[in-house]
């Protein structure tokens, strides 16, 4: 987050809006320098992902 002046501290509406422009941005992920750290959180991210799909369908079925 850049400050508009020297010296001047960001108020909360400006944190956030930088917060928000870095939650958007896009993250390349490489296998070849993630570690097995970053693989088991990238596996347990892809399950959890499925997970909440499939409890979503699930939902919607027994709506209808």
């Amino acid at each position: 987050m850049r400050r508009k002046m020297k010296g001047r501290i960001a108020d909360k509406t400006e944190k956030l809006r930088a917060l928000q422009s870095a939650k958007a941005e896009d993250v390349e992920f490489s296998a070849l320098e993630a570690d097995r750290d970053d693989v088991e959180a990238l596996r347990r991210s892809e399950a959890a992902d499925k997970r909440q799909l499939r409890e979503m369908f699930d939902h919607h079925r027994n709506e209808n």
